[in-house]
């Protein structure tokens, strides 16, 4: 799953809090929260992050081990 698919999930569990909270500061909270869970999936679209095999090994010539 990519990661802006797993920040919108994030930001969907907040709206969901923040439908069930009664208390109006809660919902404010959750609602923030979720803007924030949107914002970024949003960044992570714009800017994708490197794959787990290139955090690993960045340069292809010292991936070898000798």
């Amino acid at each position: 799953m990519d990661p802006s698919e797993v920040f919108m999930r994030h930001a969907a569990e907040c709206e969901y809090m923040a439908k069930c909270s009664r208390d109006k500061k809660n919902r404010e909270v959750w609602r923030r929260m979720s803007e924030r869970w949107i914002r970024c999936a949003e960044l992570v679209q714009q800017h994708p992050l490197p794959s787990a095999k290139s955090r690993l090994h960045p340069n292809p010539t010292h991936a070898s081990v000798h």
